[in-house]
């Protein structure tokens, strides 16, 4: 069998991926990881594949680049990260389009990619979700891995987006990883059209809600919106799920609450009433602090 031909790009490339389909947190620790390297003097800039984009090529990335085009979340990511955004199917040719285009990047972060062995990688981030504990473990398409769970052992860093300590104690027992823990958190829903300043979510304690989404995993927002003390109607549609007006016209009567992933695929005609939470991903100071040690080093040497 012949060996994959790998190509290395001109820039060191840090892989942020998981082994499973479905949300584990992968975007929101893209957008931490792009800020953590610009505050520590790099120049990060980000390739993803695009998924559900209809663009074929590399392609640039604005903050109001058009979902249906590049994808929900690269949009996402170029607003939030402030960095050059390319996407493409080929990951190599989008890194390199990436750097053409923007000489003075200096790192490349690949959202998703641990799969894509084409790219040669400098450093590898692995997500988990230890409440969802892969749910089984076959591989695709009888269960949810894309790889088995062995292939975690050979990460960098592995990030635990859940909370399920037994499961966390799995890991180590079984891998030994480098296991970091992560939070996502939000406090503060913004209009999606715009006209009104971001409301805390004693704002909404009294109005007749619908939280939709269309993300790989709906209960963890569900669960946010929860903690929050909201009570409210849900209503799933499929992961990168292409909005359209009908969908938010059955709730003309209820403020809608989303998720911003699916909040920039709506702006064109979002009604007044709906809003979306913004989350960043949050890391214990002790263990931020470890991370981009690990980070840094591998970079600088």
């Amino acid at each position: 069998m012949a060996w994959l031909k790998t190509t290395r790009l001109s820039v060191p490339v840090i892989i942020v991926g998981n082994i499973s389909v479905g949300g584990t947190g992968k975007t929101p620790l893209v957008i931490w990881l792009a800020e953590q390297l610009q505050f520590a003097g790099f120049k990060p800039g980000i390739i993803s594949r695009g998924y559900k984009g209809t663009s074929k090529q590399a392609t640039a990335v604005l903050a109001n680049s058009n979902p249906q085009q590049v994808g929900d979340e690269p949009v996402l990511i170029a607003k939030r990260s402030h960095c050059p955004v390319t996407v493409g199917a080929d990951r190599v040719a989008a890194g390199q389009a990436l750097l053409q285009a923007n000489p003075q990047c200096n790192v490349i972060i690949s959202d998703d990619g641990l799969q894509h062995y084409a790219l040669q990688r400098d450093i590898e981030l692995a997500l988990v979700d230890s409440n969802r504990q892969f749910i089984n473990q076959y591989l695709l398409p009888a269960g949810p891995l894309r790889e088995r769970i062995s292939r975690l052992q050979s990460v960098d860093a592995l990030v635990d987006s859940g909370s399920d300590e037994n499961f966390r104690s799995y890991l180590q027992e079984t891998l030994n990883p480098v296991l970091f823990s992560m939070q996502l958190q939000g406090v503060m829903f913004e209009s999606l059209v715009g006209l009104q300043v971001g409301q805390p979510a004693s704002y909404f304690s009294n109005k007749n809600l619908v939280a939709m989404t269309g993300i790989g995993n709906p209960e963890r927002f569900f669960k946010q919106l929860s903690g929050l003390g909201l009570q409210f109607e849900s209503k799933i549609f499929a992961d990168h799920h292409a909005f359209s007006t009908e969908d938010l016209a059955q709730f003309a009567h209820k403020t809608i609450l989303m998720t911003e992933k699916d909040a920039v695929k709506c702006l064109a005609f979002a009604p007044a009433d709906a809003w979306y939470l913004p989350v960043s991903a949050t890391v214990g100071s002790a263990t931020e602090s470890t991370l981009m040690a690990l980070i840094l080093q591998k970079l600088r040497n």
